[in-house]
């Protein structure tokens, strides 16, 4: 098997997700305590705690889990669904069901690292650019000349991680239609789905095309990312079969703790969802008064979906040296451009990504403030 290229994000979060002081770029929304999750248990999720034994369980996720699953979605069944160990364990194994030698697939950037990386380890990759200067749009004329006679897949990611992005209702339909016109599978992650504050959530790709993957995670919109559950939503049981056996080499099933907690979650799922959505929405003015500012060094739009947005730094010395420079004198974390450059398009170099999902920014925007004022002599006092 070809090797993988590094990580970038895992590698520069290994440096300083837990050393630096401040986390503004966190990609997740606010966590809670097990004891709080518990305090919203019905009593057949009480109980299941309560009496769990830790053994072995089944490959494709708790019976109970699936069925709560399933009612995230229009049409699918629990038999249509199949949990991993978060979510990059379905996409490595997505990657490696959906795609062969010879194949050919497109990917949308900028993206989560292994959206590219995977698949540009087993066949051809063409990427398609979303458009910065529309909002991050997509452009399907883009994507419709970017497929080819081989393509088998193609893979997108709204809300999109690292900008906040979300195709209209019509555009997303197109696109969900050109793959199934074309016999190409879509592989939708969509982990940030519910994080929308001004917009309804897109229909889920599975629930629009028999043909169509759909990804999710406990991690991001629901803010559990320590029960590393994830799941996928797939109409195609015989792919979900195939991935159930690639499942046996890697987790073989998921931690049976995890499932339960996970169980207590999704059944609270409006509760966890409203209280998210709230404080990005609280937070959103902070971060825009924030950058309100200093408008000579930085450019910020509100994320369409998500808790994650990418505004651009236009200072002199760069965005990388500021990122670098802000951790290392203010413990303050940010994620520059590089960390989502792209071996298949050009990507932006002077965007940092800040998450906006994580209770009381307040301290650290304060500590930003004075490092940018002691630097650059700027202030509006």
């Amino acid at each position: 098997m070809p090797s993988l290229p590094d990580f970038k994000l895992e590698t520069y979060f290994s440096r300083w997700e837990f050393s630096a002081r401040y986390h503004l770029t966190a990609s997740d929304a606010q966590t809670m305590a097990v004891s709080e999750l518990l305090e919203l248990a019905d009593e057949d999720g009480r109980r299941r705690w309560d009496t769990l034994t830790l053994g072995y369980t089944e490959t494709r996720g708790l019976p109970a889990l699936r069925e709560e699953i399933a009612r995230t979605y229009d049409v699918v069944a629990p038999e249509d669904v199949l949990c991993f160990a978060g979510a990059e364990e379905a996409i490595y194994l997505a990657m490696h069901a959906l795609l062969e030698p010879g194949d050919h697939a497109v990917v949308l950037t900028p993206n989560y690292q292994a959206a590219e990386t995977i698949p540009l380890s087993i066949c051809a990759v063409t990427g398609v650019p979303l458009v910065a200067e529309s909002n991050w749009s997509v452009d399907l004329d883009a994507v419709e000349r970017a497929l080819r006679p081989n393509t088998r897949l193609v893979s997108v990611n709204f809300p999109n991680n690292p900008t906040g992005a979300v195709p209209d209702l019509v555009t997303w339909q197109r696109l969900v239609e050109l793959c199934e016109e074309r016999g190409i599978t879509l592989f939708s992650d969509e982990v940030y789905r519910g994080l929308e504050l001004e917009q309804p959530s897109l229909p889920q790709a599975t629930d629009l095309s028999p043909t169509a993957l759909s990804l999710n995670v406990m991690s991001k919109a629901y803010g559990l990312p320590g029960l590393r559950i994830g799941w996928i939503g797939c109409r195609d049981r015989a792919l979900l079969d195939k991935l159930e056996r690639a499942k046996h080499y890697t987790s073989i099933c998921n931690s049976a703790p995890s499932e339960i907690l996970a169980l207590i979650g999704l059944r609270a799922r409006d509760q966890l969802l409203e209280r998210n959505r709230a404080i990005v929405r609280t937070n959103l003015p902070l971060f825009e008064e924030f950058f309100g500012r200093y408008p000579e060094l930085f450019d910020f739009a509100r994320p369409q979906g998500g808790c994650v947005c990418y505004p651009r730094y236009l200072g002199a010395d760069g965005v990388e040296a500021m990122c670098a420079s802000l951790v290392e004198e203010a413990g303050i974390l940010l994620l520059p451009s590089s960390i989502y450059s792209s071996e298949l398009t050009e990507t932006p170099t002077d965007r940092f990504r800040v998450g906006l999902g994580r209770r009381g920014p307040e301290e650290a925007l304060e500590q930003w403030a004075a490092w940018l004022d002691k630097r650059t002599g700027w202030s509006d006092k």
